[in-house]
């Protein structure tokens, strides 16, 4: 017998259970549409009228309680929360658990105000001098007003540079303070003050129109000339490190030298200064010196006289070597050269004086001494060599003196 025919088993013949049992998904969705009928009244007399009304009260106080707790909301220590009511904002609220009316009557914007955020833009650009620079700029920067972020400017840090305000005001800010400057002070010692000058602008113009946005750093991340004409800068870029090296060396040999000329120039200054003090105090000797003279001359002119010219000839022969030979006979021969000792050809000649006195006073010497021993006194022995010349010399300039 067929097992859909009346009378079977009224068995499934794929799953070998008994149709209509609890596990057949059929009977599970009949019976579940018969116990929602008898909820909201779809049975017969009064108590398919009671259970219909309670069924949607039920129902209507779950879509209400569901409604209000859908405007429950958390905001985190790093965010703000901005309240709209039907599009208009309300209030700011601050990190918490917090509730509002829910949608459509109120919604919450929540906005990140801590994190830093970053924006990029390369362009080139005109300089002072009418040269064009290749610039890159990145920008740091956060949101500020949560308020005036969200409502005063649209498409404040939208990542379209076409439209994004912030990009905008990036790359005007960036393009005049590049055309108020020279392509050499970009390009070398000029990009921390350009960066900053940038900042400054940029901060003003986001200032102005109210967008709530704080500018934290702008970094000239590249300043280039363009590729076309890139090797020529590179060539006067290193003719100007080389002027600098050379410029630096020169300021070393500079700062070297001069320390040791102005001290040895100090030195000659002082020395000059010392001779002068000490012409000056020997000019100032003489002088009185000649006075005392002068007051003695008038005293004893004779004797003065006379012991002037000793002094004088003492201090003339003192530095000068002298030969003196004494012989009662035959002829006496006195050397007095006056040059300079140290003259060598001065020295010969008078080593050759020498030699010839010595020969002519050996030749003469008995004689001499005979003479002089009969005439020596017992006093003239205990005179020294030195006394008796000095004594021959006093004799001689006496007589010739007088």
């Amino acid at each position: 017998m067929p097992w859909n025919e009346p009378g079977g088993d009224q068995k499934d013949p794929w799953t070998g259970k008994k149709r209509g049992s609890s596990n057949d998904p059929e009977e599970f969705i009949r019976k579940l549409t018969q116990k929602l009928g008898g909820l909201f009244g779809s049975g017969d007399g009064s108590d398919g009228n009671n259970n219909g009304t309670k069924g949607i009260a039920l129902l209507l106080t779950l879509v209400v309680a569901g409604w209000l707790l859908s405007g429950i909301y958390t905001v985190d220590a790093r965010q703000q929360g901005l309240v709209l009511r039907f599009g208009a904002f309300q209030e700011i609220m601050g990190a918490g658990l917090h509730w509002h009316l829910p949608y459509p009557v109120e919604t919450v914007e929540i906005i990140d105000v801590e994190q830093n955020r970053s924006a990029q833009d390369r362009s080139t650009m005109l300089t002072k001098d009418e040269n064009i620079v290749e610039i890159g700029v990145s920008v740091q920067y956060k949101i500020r007003n949560a308020q005036e972020y969200a409502f005063n400017v649209k498409d404040v840090d939208s990542n379209d540079q076409s439209s994004g305000t912030l990009y905008q005001v990036m790359r005007g800010a960036t393009r005049e303070v590049v055309g108020r400057n020279d392509m050499d002070f970009i390009l070398k010692e000029g990009r921390e003050q350009i960066a900053g000058d940038a900042q400054a602008l940029m901060q003003k113009v986001l200032d102005d129109y109210k967008s709530g946005l704080q500018v934290l750093k702008v970094n000239l991340t590249y300043a280039e000339a363009p590729t076309e004409v890139k090797e020529a800068f590179d060539d006067a870029n290193k003719a100007r490190e080389n002027a600098n090296q050379f410029k630096n060396e020169a300021e070393t040999y500079s700062n070297k030298v001069l320390p040791e000329a102005r001290g040895k120039a100090a030195r000659l200054l002082e020395e000059a200064n010392a001779k002068r003090q000490e012409a000056i105090d020997r000019a100032e000797g003489d002088a009185a010196r000649f006075t005392q003279l002068v007051a003695a001359y008038r005293k004893a002119p004779e004797i003065t006289r006379e012991r002037l010219y000793l002094e004088t000839m003492e201090a003339v022969m003192g530095g000068s070597r002298k030969v003196v030979v004494d012989a009662t006979k035959g002829n006496n021969m006195i050397y007095l050269p006056m040059t300079s000792s140290n003259d060598p050809a001065a020295a010969i000649a008078a080593d050759a004086v020498n030699n010839a006195a010595a020969a002519t006073a050996a030749k003469t010497a008995p004689t001499a001494n005979a003479a002089a021993g009969a005439s020596k006194t017992p006093s003239d022995t205990d005179k020294t060599e030195g006394e008796i010349v000095r004594g021959t010399d006093r004799e001689s300039s006496t007589r010739g003196g007088r």
